[in-house]
């Protein structure tokens, strides 16, 4: 199971979007979260769905993975569906489940929001997949570079959260070792109670920590070995350089956006 999590995973691959320059798919990103709340009917989602679907088939990355991997968030997605369903009192009253009545316009509203979050989830999971760690890094350094005459550091923030990125698959791997160590040694993790399953999982965090430290202590020393004092005066090996695809991505969401827009009820 820890396997199949794609998050914080590069995925290397020849396509348009592996191509394009970090920091124009960090803008892309961050736009196409902002135009999603633009969709509020068939039309527009309908619109979302198929823009997604061509990002997705762009990037050379099998949905069927895509999907596997995002397979605990989707049953969050769900509980976000039933949530809706139960709770939003709109429109006609479709059926009753024992003290529950169940809206016309709550089910509605549960398919839009729940396909929202699925969208941006899928989309967001494509730079990790698409884009090396450092390259991340160095757009997010690049994007707020203005910053830094604020004295902000730039640098290390962005150097903090490629960190964290690569460092969620290592310890999803050390996780599924620690796992099938105890469960040769007797462990259950996939039966009882709840309250069973909680007391098994406790035994594995200890051990997790422990890796966790010592990969970081690990790291510090390594950097410090290597005479890392942060950003200040550094060169960089990769040049990042924008070109024609990075601005026609970024037309495109822009008509996107526009059509939307049109399209909203």
């Amino acid at each position: 199971m820890m396997e199949k999590v794609i998050l914080g995973r590069y995925l290397p691959a020849d396509s348009i979007v592996h191509r394009m320059d970090p920091r124009a798919k960090l803008l892309f990103i961050f736009v196409f979260v902002l135009i999603v709340f633009l969709a509020n009917n068939v039309a527009t989602y309908a619109l979302l769905g198929a823009f997604t679907l061509f990002i997705v088939f762009s990037s050379n990355v099998k949905l069927r993975f895509l999907i596997a991997g995002l397979k605990p968030v989707i049953l969050l997605i769900l509980f976000t569906f039933f949530l809706h369903v139960f709770f939003t009192k709109e429109g006609e009253v479709l059926t009753q489940v024992g003290f529950l009545s169940i809206y016309e316009g709550g089910v509605i509203k549960g398919i839009f929001i729940s396909l929202r979050f699925f969208l941006l989830i899928l989309v967001t999971s494509l730079l990790t997949l698409t884009t090396p760690p450092i390259s991340v890094t160095d757009g997010i350094e690049s994007l707020f570079g203005p910053l830094k005459k604020i004295k902000v550091p730039v640098h290390e923030l962005a150097l903090m959260m490629s960190i964290s990125l690569r460092f969620i698959p290592t310890l999803l791997d050390e996780t599924d070792k620690i796992m099938k160590a105890q469960m040769a040694r007797g462990a259950d993790f996939t039966s009882g109670s709840i309250a069973d399953r909680v007391k098994a999982v406790i035994p594995l965090l200890i051990p997790l920590f422990v890796s966790a430290f010592k990969r970081a202590e690990e790291l510090a020393v390594a950097m410090e070995a290597r005479g890392y004092k942060g950003g200040q005066g550094r060169t960089k090996y990769r040049v990042l350089a924008w070109h024609v695809r990075d601005t026609m991505a970024l037309l495109l969401l822009a008509v996107l956006a526009v059509v939307l827009f049109m399209l909203r009820s």
